[in-house]
């Protein structure tokens, strides 16, 4: 009987922590490296990945920003962020031992389900802008956040246009 109340136990806790992961092409053991640890950045745990903060300033001090912005229901990437990711791609080509994260958001209307694919689309579209300037595929990563992460909290407008967004992320 306690054996039956212990296993019980161990598949709730188990399930607990099964809750919806990003969409995302883990890395294989030989991407990751050796021995990553959260010391170095913070740890993104639901993708086995490690975020480079010093490396990230860098990407933001060269390229002016890691984010892009979209129209509702869009992942369409505007003109006016061709430039931003144009200048990812050149830090990117410039640091050939870094791998990027590119995670894409939605703002909250609409279900879980389409804010997860619409994410998705839009990571992407920046990722394939990315290739396109020369970034091996290899160093990219695509995950979806959905509604999940918002950086504004609101029902209004301004806050929704800052929700939809494509953020690229230095992780080793």
């Amino acid at each position: 009987m306690r054996t039956m109340i212990l296993a019980a136990s161990i598949l709730a806790i188990g399930l607990a922590g099964c809750g919806r992961k990003p969409l995302a092409t883990a890395p294989t053991a030989a991407e990751q490296g050796a021995g990553g640890t959260a010391g170095a950045g913070a740890n993104n745990d639901e993708v086995g990945l490690v975020e480079l903060p010093a490396s990230q300033q860098a990407l933001v001090a060269a390229a002016g920003t890691d984010t892009i912005h979209f129209d509702t229901d869009q992942s369409t990437i505007r003109d006016s962020d061709r430039a931003v990711l144009a200048a990812q791609a050149k830090w990117l080509l410039a640091n050939p031992n870094v791998r990027a994260s590119v995670e894409g958001h939605a703002d909250e209307r609409g279900t879980r389900e389409y804010n997860q694919a619409l994410g998705e689309r839009r990571a992407n579209a920046a990722k394939t802008f990315l290739i396109g300037q020369g970034v091996p595929e290899a160093r990219l990563l695509v995950i979806s956040w959905g509604k999940e992460r918002p950086v504004a909290l609101g029902n209004d407008e301004a806050s929704h246009a800052q929700n939809r967004r494509v953020v690229t992320v230095i992780v080793r």
